[in-house]
């Protein structure tokens, strides 16, 4: 026996100390009908070490990449074997060797009586798996600046009528597919009617595939970053008839950031905006004043540029990653723009607070103009970290305990278009 084949009778004993019958059964059969194959099987885990982590749990790790990403494959286990269930049929050409009787044994029990087999039950066909009705398919947009992929969820309503568009940024180390799933916001837009862009950042462009909402040269209009997600937002309007008065921008964490940069350098797209534990545009000039930021606030003053566009904003008061100060900025420069001296002034606020059963309080603040439009909106939520709340279980950086923010995000949207502000 080669080292290959003491290797896998190791592993085999084992699999069947922990009970694991079937797989050791697999392990020696295939180690003895092909002993190459046994050589290019992956080492296994001894019993106990740790094979992966919940993504969002841990922002080091890489999530999880969602089902319905790419070619769909049929999940199998390797090693286990498909057994057959039927019993042999009379037809086949195997002739079955007849046993040999078995000696009388002197007072062995009478055999027992042979029943007919009871009648089988018809029983109705498993119904079909329901699919995703509408179509999530990969795009890719370029300019100057570069290129850059992206995500388009069109819903299964979708007939060429003018739709809102949403678009979503992702936060550091997520993708578009995996923000998709974690946000759940394709359900929203397919029980809603909208459709739904996902900008993705390459690792090419920031290693941990944050948004370089911190570089100067990424928070200009018609440069850099904003250049390629305005561009992506008017490809999809083009191609898909969007409606140019109801298109929206939303993002986490540094996508968070980014949505504040392009709410900020393009007011004339967007007609709201939406920031999960983000920062305020221009909080930040380089990389150390972004980790200041992030922990500390914003230590500009509260303005900016621009008509002001309606935000909302959500914020975990736990929040270890990015300072809940953000969110009291990001809301200042919104009332400054829209105060006429502008400063951020004392506009009317409507103050509410509430309980996810189960799950988390929160506070809700409506600010409102002397007309008693809304101009803002900020939830805190107690206890909250930093994830996106209300989001789906296990998901990447979610909370499902938190208010949902995906469904808050589209009925705020819903209250604006460009023009009626």
């Amino acid at each position: 026996m080669d080292a290959p084949q003491m290797k896998a009778m190791t592993e085999a004993t084992r699999l069947t100390r922990e009970g694991r019958l079937a797989e050791a059964t697999a392990l020696i059969q295939q180690t003895l009908g092909n002993p190459a194959a046994s050589r290019r099987t992956p080492d296994v885990p001894s019993a106990g070490q740790e094979t992966g982590r919940t993504p969002g749990h841990d922002p080091d790790t890489p999530p999880a990449l969602p089902a319905g990403r790419g070619t769909k494959l049929r999940r199998a286990i390797p090693g286990w074997l498909t057994r057959r269930r039927t019993p042999p049929s009379q037809d086949d050409e195997t002739p079955v060797r007849p046993s040999r009787p078995a000696a009388p044994v002197e007072n062995q029990p009478p055999a027992p009586v042979k029943r007919p087999p009871a009648p089988a039950v018809k029983r109705p066909p498993a119904p079909a798996v329901k699919r995703p009705a509408g179509q999530f398919e990969a795009y890719s947009y370029a300019n100057a600046a570069g290129t850059r992929a992206y995500r388009l969820y069109v819903p299964s309503g979708h007939t060429g009528d003018p739709m809102p568009l949403v678009v979503m940024l992702h936060g550091g180390t997520q993708d578009a597919a995996t923000f998709a799933a974690a946000t759940g916001m394709n359900d929203l837009a397919e029980r809603q009617g909208f459709l739904v862009a996902y900008p993705e950042q390459p690792s090419s462009a920031n290693p941990g595939k944050f948004w370089n909402w911190f570089v100067p040269s990424h928070q200009r209009r018609d440069d850099g970053e904003p250049s390629l997600i305005a561009g992506i937002t008017r490809q999809v309007i083009e191609r898909y008839g969007a409606d140019a008065t109801r298109v929206y921008v939303a993002g986490f964490s540094a996508g968070g950031a980014m949505a504040a940069v392009m709410a900020t350098v393009y007011p004339d797209l967007y007609a709201a905006v939406g920031v999960h534990s983000g920062v305020p545009y221009a909080a930040a000039s380089d990389v150390v004043s972004a980790f200041t930021a992030m922990k500390q606030g914003s230590s500009r003053p509260a303005g900016s540029a621009g008509r002001p566009v309606p935000l909302i904003v959500f914020h975990g008061d736990r929040d270890s990653t990015v300072a809940p100060a953000n969110a009291a900025g990001l809301i200042g420069d919104v009332l400054a723009a829209a105060s006429p001296d502008g400063s951020p002034g004392t506009p009317p606020a409507v103050v509410t607070t509430g309980q996810v059963p189960g799950g988390h309080a929160y506070t809700l603040t409506r600010y409102q103009d002397p007309a008693g439009v809304a101009l803002a909106e900020r939830w805190i939520i107690h206890h909250g970290g930093h994830t996106w709340s209300g989001g789906v279980a296990h998901g990447s950086y979610t909370d499902p305990r938190g208010p949902n923010a995906s469904a808050e995000l589209i009925r705020f949207f819903d209250e604006h278009a460009v023009g009626n502000e």
